[in-house]
């Protein structure tokens, strides 16, 4: 991970002197402030609860809830920074918002992703009912294809030129095929994991989980079409940070409850 990370740094500075950020209106700029704000504030506080509940978890499922905090904690450290720069790449002024000489610096995003979404994907599996060489396996394989999913489309998340738009869908197809793969593994490659549940409502639970990882992993490709869509200049920068952020919520914070919830009802059935 190590080694990855300076090649996607080394990818975004060389692009970095190249970048300038947009004008952005009052209005623009106090949605994105607004929205990294209240991110970071739901990851911080879903840490605290995800901890908290470790306790009261079985010692099989203690780890799922470890994880699932986890999760939360690197990306409320990275929304942290990504607020940061934020307010570092604009001023506020009498003359309203203007531009600073500092670019926003968005490439916190892509290695949060590179931490947290294979951890996503593990923390499902660890409360399936799945022998001990099986989760290891699946952890694997699926955390291997998250991380070639963001390396994949990390690029092309920089080309925000319309007239390069080519390149971003290049990029786009790239990380949409280990993305396929994990949304076909997660619904029907463990969906005998799923229906070998014994408790209904723990079966339900675990599909809900699952569906809702898949739903929310759906709007990131969508978010990544915007300036592809003819959206550019402050707009696409706006809808990017709304959308990233609606979507790391949901898959973040509302899976983790799931989980916790999963994980407590299991070990009360133990």
């Amino acid at each position: 991970l190590q080694y990855i990370n300076i090649i996607l740094n080394f990818v975004y500075y060389q692009n970095f002197l190249k970048m300038t950020n947009p004008p952005m209106s009052e209005t623009q700029f106090t949605l994105v402030y607004d929205a990294l704000s209240f991110s970071l504030a739901t990851m911080m506080a879903s840490t605290i609860f995800f901890w908290l509940r470790v306790s009261s978890a079985g010692s099989k499922y203690k780890s799922a809830l470890i994880i699932t905090g986890l999760v939360t904690f690197i990306a409320a450290y990275h929304y942290m920074r990504i607020f940061n720069s934020w307010t570092e790449a604009y001023t506020w002024g009498a003359d309203g918002v203007t531009p600073t000489d500092i670019p926003f610096n968005d490439a916190y995003r892509y290695m949060d992703w590179l931490l947290t979404v294979p951890l996503l994907l593990i923390e499902i599996i660890l409360v399936m009912k799945l022998t001990p060489e099986e989760s290891s396996s699946k952890s694997v394989t699926l955390g291997a294809a998250a991380a070639l999913m963001i390396i994949a489309g990390y690029p092309g998340e920089l080309v925000l030129d319309e007239a390069d738009v080519s390149t971003r869908w290049m990029y786009w197809g790239a990380a949409m095929l280990p993305f396929t793969y994990i949304v076909y593994t997660l619904l029907v490659g463990l969906s005998s994991a799923t229906d070998a549940e014994e408790n209904p409502v723990v079966r339900d639970k675990i599909k809900q989980a699952q569906l809702l990882t898949v739903v929310s992993w759906c709007t990131y490709p969508i978010v990544y079409v915007f300036p592809m869509m003819g959206i550019q200049g402050s707009n696409v920068v706006v809808a990017i940070q709304l959308g990233y952020s609606v979507s790391d919520i949901i898959s973040k914070c509302a899976v983790g409850l799931l989980i916790t919830d999963i994980t407590i009802t299991k070990s009360a059935g133990h």
